[in-house]
């Protein structure tokens, strides 16, 4: 029989020898995943998870508390951009994507690789710039990026160590370089 003026001491997981996992880092890689066997062909393709569709507070909200946990959880640059007051909003994001992908789509020789690092939308390769290595290497890759506000990086084709990475200052700013981009060589 309890008494009912003693505090009950109630279990907790630790005391019973059990290891507790953080739920938000389940939570947000939930949040990040893509529906099986999406192969997108652009970044607008790829908007297809939770971190797309749901209210912009909610996705605010679950990526700053999942970041709390953990400094380097990944996430879409647009994502860490916002967190940061850099970029307004995800539909400022999605449109600064969309425009760098009519810019491409009109060129020939870029193709869009939807795969590449946990959380992002994936990137660019420049096919025709592996023509100028001697030997395998990687061709020239754009990337968005939440670096600097021009949001677009470019790695120039190399074979060997990766290059730093070309800021690029915006749509107007690779639109007026992207011939030069395009013909860097090793």
């Amino acid at each position: 029989m309890v008494d009912a003026g003693t505090p009950q001491r109630i279990p907790t997981p630790q005391s019973r020898g059990l290891h507790v996992e953080p739920m938000i880092g389940l939570e947000w890689s939930e949040a990040l995943e893509q529906p099986f066997g999406a192969q997108p062909g652009s970044p607008g393709e790829a908007r297809l998870s939770w971190v797309h569709r749901a209210p912009e507070v909610q996705v605010l909200a679950l990526y700053r508390a999942a970041r709390a946990a953990d400094p380097d959880v990944p996430a879409p640059w647009w994502l860490r951009a916002l967190a940061a007051g850099t970029l307004t909003s995800r539909l400022e994001g999605c449109r600064i994507e969309d425009r760098v992908t009519k810019l491409l789509d009109a060129r020939p020789g870029w193709v869009f690789v939807p795969w590449g690092e946990e959380g992002e939308p994936g990137y660019w390769e420049y096919m025709p710039s592996e023509r100028a290595l001697s030997r395998p290497g990687m061709p020239t890759t754009l990337a968005h990026t939440d670096r600097h506000t021009g949001w677009i990086d470019v790695v120039p084709v190399h074979a060997g160590p990766t290059p730093p990475p070309i800021a690029v200052g915006g749509l107007a700013d690779l639109r007026a370089n992207l011939a030069r981009l395009e013909s860097l060589t090793p």
